[in-house]
């Protein structure tokens, strides 16, 4: 766009002004960049005199757009009294535009200059002690109060409370001068606040244009980049406009799950999302303390937004961390662009990507007239009427919130907010598919590996030992770590390493524990223990049979000791029963041995009848011991059944 630049010789009075507006009538825009209410010139408009020392040139033709910049520092009252001026001659100044970022010039900014100008004596510098130079001194301090600070009742309340503890003591203890109080300020400056909203909201209304030059409908600049730190699991840069957050994504086990345990509910979170907003990002130098209000509610809209999106059976604890960089507009819904950026670098399985938008509102009382408008900037939502925030992906909204200052909103305002916010969020989340399309297929090297198997809900006891002596003993020896649950009527086994051979070797062990021995299976089993009748074999974890001395050897044996066996040796047994009743397992190692040539089983003697034993002996009547003694029974204190309940299994 082509423009005209004007530059003085700092003579003082060279005509800038004049020129400025002689040759305005053949653009736009007319813009002051610096300067305040110290510079003038005179307009002569028919037979009336115009004097300007605010406004820019240009004002008094219709087709010309005014605006006081960013650089400027503004006095409030000469403000209005100029704005008055040319309304009073017929020239509206509806069309004037005001930097947000314009800072504001104080009383005690006025009084310093004076003060300062009469210190010096000869030596002053000719100042105009209107304040122009100790306002640019607080705006090069970065302690000045901006156009946007007035238009905030409790902000401009709070920073001229700050402003006031180091002038004051300047005003009283160098010069002599009467103290202000923030009341006093606040009731001076606050006025003008309506002022300078309204001009900012007519623009927006009248013209479609916004503080920075975008349509209602625009989006700022996006820029995204996946992986800019090495270590993490995952991690991204979202940039839209001058809004910036560097999220991180990691990765845990079930050990790391957030216990929740409030009034109503008590359970585990596997989806952590933490936000941060530290002072730097708004350009602030001050301490950074506990998380706050703010933080609490932005990031838990971030974490409602996302939390759907991560697979119920995916194993991994995920904690993603939003530092916010930059922040000039939403910085929760770059949490969410960012946030769905660094999930996909770790290779999250999302069940869809996830954009965020904050919607706002321009609409005066009494007028039919609105505005919606898209990805608002801090600004505009102090000077709006509505912060609508929405999320979602391609398929619908996962999460929304919504403050609004106005009364209430129509069907129509609403509908055309979310229609507005739908194509928001398809643009943003195109511009984030652009640099990574899906979730990575392969997890990083530094991720640990989970694996997940069923076990049946008996062998859970087996498989944690008692005290936990079995679990912990796997652990050790593997290296991995391992973590049960119930749940559906099974246990749930997690098993997580750094290494698959670890895994491997938990999962052997495991498996081995909840295996069930099968008849005919030849197992290497470990002697545990040797009786006079045999020896006990552990075939399988926590599994022993009994190899009974006959079924060591063909031969006869008398000992076990015979056959060279002792504890802890190894030796190959058969399963070969496993009692009905008791469950016990029946072992031979002799059916594995070549069976000796002309070897005849010894013949077992049967059972005889009990007739062939003789008849059983009488019974004793009346209860008759075997000292002669007669027991009375009928004599004997009932029996309390309460005393044989076995107290042991009270809860």
């Amino acid at each position: 766009m082509p423009s005209t630049v004007l530059l003085g010789a700092q003579w003082g009075d060279e005509g800038k002004g004049k020129i400025t507006d002689l040759i305005s009538s053949d653009y736009d825009y007319v813009v002051r960049y610096q300067g305040g209410n110290n510079a003038g010139h005179t307009v002569i408009h028919g037979d009336t005199k115009l004097a300007l020392h605010l406004i820019p040139s240009g004002v008094m033709y219709d087709h010309i757009t005014p605006v006081i910049g960013n650089g400027c520092v503004i006095d409030p009252k000469v403000l209005v009294e100029e704005m008055d001026m040319l309304q009073g001659e017929g020239f509206s100044c509806d069309r004037l535009r005001i930097s947000c970022d314009a800072h504001i010039i104080m009383p005690y900014h006025i009084d310093l200059d004076g003060a300062s100008e009469r210190h010096l004596g000869k030596h002053k510098i000719g100042t105009t002690k209107r304040g122009i130079g100790p306002a640019y001194e607080d705006k090069i301090s970065r302690c000045g109060i901006r156009v946007q600070d007035l238009l905030d009742e409790k902000i401009f309340r709070e920073k001229v409370e700050a402003a006031l503890f180091l002038k004051n003591q300047i005003l009283t203890k160098i010069y002599d001068l009467e103290p202000y109080t923030v009341d006093q300020i606040c009731e001076m400056y606050l006025p003008y606040a309506d002022v300078m909203r309204d001009s900012m909201r007519r623009c927006i209304l009248d013209e479609g244009k916004r503080l920075d030059g975008r349509k209602t409908t625009d989006i700022r600049p996006i820029w995204c980049e996946v992986s800019p730190l090495p270590m993490p699991h995952g991690s991204s840069i979202f940039t839209r406009g001058e809004t910036q957050s560097l999220s991180t994504c990691t990765l845990g086990t079930k050990m790391d799950e957030k216990l929740v345990d409030d009034v109503l509910e008590r359970g585990y979170q596997r989806f952590l999302l933490h936000y941060n907003f530290p002072p730097f990002c708004t350009g602030e130098a001050k301490a950074q303390r506990g998380v706050g209000r703010r933080e609490i509610g932005h990031g838990h809209l971030a974490w409602r937004g996302l939390k759907g999106q991560i697979p119920e059976d995916f194993p991994y604890t995920v904690r993603l961390v939003s530092q916010i960089l930059e922040s000039n507009g939403s910085s929760s819904m770059a949490t969410v662009c960012a946030g769905t950026l660094a999930l996909m670098d770790a290779g999250v399985p999302m069940k869809a990507p996830v954009s965020g938008i904050a919607m706002g509102l321009i609409k005066n009382p009494g007028e039919e007239k609105y505005a919606v408008l898209s990805d608002i900037l801090g600004d505009e939502d102090h000077l709006g009427d509505m912060d609508f925030k929405t999320t979602g992906t391609p398929n619908g909204l996962t999460a929304t919130q919504m403050d609004i200052k106005c009364d209430g909103l129509s069907f129509e305002i609403l509908e055309k907010a979310l229609m507005q916010a739908k194509a928001g969020r398809e643009h943003i989340l195109k511009c984030m598919m652009e640099t990574i399309s899906e979730p990575r297929k392969e997890l990083k090297p530094q991720v640990p590996r989970i694996v997940q198997i069923e076990i049946p809900k008996e062998f859970i006891g087996a498989v944690i030992g008692p005290g936990g002596k079995i679990i912990q003993q796997m652990q050790e020896d593997t290296g991995a770590t391992i973590t049960i649950d119930e749940a559906d009527g099974v246990g749930k086994v997690q098993v997580s390493a750094p290494n698959k051979d670890a895994i491997d070797a938990a999962l052997g062990k495991i498996k081995a524990i909840v295996a069930i021995p099968e008849v005919g299976e030849v197992y290497e089993g470990t002697v545990r223990s040797i009786m006079p009748y045999g020896c006990f074999v552990e075939i399988m974890p926590g599994k022993d049979g009994l190899l009974h001395i006959s079924e060591i050897d063909w031969k006869r044996l008398e000992t076990v000791e015979e056959a060279g066996i002792k504890e802890g040796d190894k030796i190959k047994v058969k399963l070969m029963e496993i009692d009905p009743k008791t469950g016990k397992y029946k072992l031979s190692h002799r059916v594995l041995l070549e069976k000796p040539e002309g070897y005849v089983e010894r013949e077992r003697r049967p059972r005889g009848e009990r007739g062939d034993r003789g008849e059983r002996r009488p019974r004793r009547e009346g209860g008759e011991r075997r000292d002669g003694r007669r027991e009375n029974r009928e004599h004997r204190e009932p029996r309390d059944f309460n005393d044989s309940l076995d107290h042991n299994n009270d809860f």
